[in-house]
């Protein structure tokens, strides 16, 4: 399995024939392998940079002050170790995954987003007051690459531009900063833990800025076989969840993928990931695309359903 580095700059800046041969490169690899790393993005280099920097003055303060925004999955704020499996998503019996998390997102603020579940209101740490700056201008700057790759998306599909777009007018996304702490802060990992257990996203789309390491990134291939995920400074590892794969009628791959404990040699081993989950307006309707696009039909499903029962898979209860 092969997951290519995908550089964006002739999409936004070539010709049409340019233009044509991203698309072409990103339709091979998301049915190939789901995933691609993504260059000439665009994101200013000091907005990861000042994000990771923020949540990890968060991360560091004493529980007893996170606690006083502990939230559950799925919410905004401070999820603490312990409280998410992504494994079950799969049936599997698995420990907690090891880390911890902030997440902000969307917000309600019409009558059809204001649903305190789907689009609840951001909690902002007084202690660290940078991150409301931070992760704001962050999510602002991922969601204008998450339109702008749909519309490739839509190229890839020879759809119109605004196939998938039109229903991302008011959208759910979540930005999850997750805290993978050091295995001299976890001890030895128990049977079958992982940082994140194997599992696929449930969106459109993810966008994920990430720290190398040995306990990294790993996809699975069809094989089902894992391959570490390549990792170049600067470039966005990108992938389609469920929701996506769907929409195709299984074109796309929703790739199952896992973040490797920490490892005995790399003890110290403590990093930082920028995970920013792209949904879609939760009235819209995912119908799959007919042949010769996809290659499976599946029964047209709501977004509010379809999220909240993935959402309640992975809650440790």
């Amino acid at each position: 399995m092969s997951i290519p580095q995908v550089d964006l700059q002739p999409w936004f800046h070539g010709s049409a024939r340019d233009r044509s041969a991203v698309a072409s490169q990103v339709d091979r690899a998301l049915q190939e392998s789901g995933f691609l790393l993504v260059s000439g993005h665009g994101v200013d280099p000091e907005l990861p940079r000042a994000t990771r920097a923020a949540a990890r003055r968060f991360f560091a303060l004493p529980k007893a002050l996170k606690q006083s925004y502990e939230t559950t999955v799925g919410g905004r704020g401070w999820q603490p170790p312990g409280v998410e499996a992504n494994g079950a998503s799969e049936g599997l019996k698995t420990p907690p995954d090891l880390k911890e998390s902030y997440s902000s997102g969307s917000e309600g603020s019409g009558p059809h987003d204001a649903d305190p579940f789907w689009h609840p209101q951001n909690v902002w740490p007084g202690e660290v007051p940078e991150i409301r700056t931070t992760f704001s201008a962050y999510t602002d700057a991922m969601r204008r690459l998450s339109d702008e790759l749909l519309m490739l998306f839509a190229a890839a599909l020879e759809l119109e531009p605004d196939h998938f777009t039109r229903h991302t007018r008011r959208p759910k996304f979540t930005l999850n900063v997750n805290r993978y702490p050091s295995l001299n802060e976890t001890g030895a990992p128990q049977e079958g833990q992982f940082r994140i257990g194997p599992h696929t996203d449930f969106g459109t789309l993810t966008v994920l800025d990430r720290e190398p390491g040995v306990g990294g990134l790993q996809v699975s291939g069809d094989d089902g076989g894992w391959v570490d995920a390549p990792y170049e400074e600067g470039a966005l590892t990108v992938n389609i969840g469920d929701m996506m794969a769907r929409w195709t009628g299984d074109r796309w791959r929703s790739a199952r993928h896992r973040v490797l404990p920490p490892h005995a040699s790399a003890p110290d081993e403590d990093l930082v990931s920028l995970v920013y989950f792209y949904v879609t307006d939760m009235e819209a309707r995912i119908a799959s695309l007919p042949e010769p696009v996809g290659v499976r039909g599946y029964p047209e499903v709501g977004a509010v359903d379809y999220l909240r029962e993935k959402l309640a898979s992975i809650t440790v209860s």
